[in-house]
């Protein structure tokens, strides 16, 4: 069993959480306790997740997967939303999405390799 710290994708998904934390920082007040907490806590779901992932075999490996893709796609949103809003520019929510789409490789590809085992 791999140690979930030294997965590629955990420590993707913790500079993630470093940049969302980062980023939440400077929100105004009336987005940092709705969406800025939601986004957060997506984020940090996402790593709990991946943890789960490396405990169990067969099955319960490949829900683990799936759960943090979900939990990933929902920070896409999130995301997305802060850049309509004009809460976060553009370059905010291009860094954001590189990141995400890199995991989301990562979680794909872990998943397909699970289903296969």
């Amino acid at each position: 069993m791999a140690l979930y710290f030294n997965l590629p994708v955990y420590k993707e998904s913790y500079d993630l959480l470093l940049q969302i934390f980062e980023y939440s920082a400077k929100l105004p007040r009336e987005y940092r306790y709705t969406l800025g907490e939601r986004l957060k806590n997506e984020s940090t779901d996402i790593l709990l997740q991946i943890f789960e992932a490396s405990l169990f075999n067969g099955i319960q490996k490949k829900n683990a997967i799936d759960k943090a893709l979900f939990h990933l796609e929902k920070c896409r949103l999130y995301i997305r939303l802060f850049k309509d809003l004009n809460v976060w520019g553009v370059s905010k929510q291009v860094s954001l999405n590189q990141r995400i789409e890199s995991i989301s490789k990562q979680l794909t590809q872990w998943g397909i390799y699970v289903a296969r085992v």
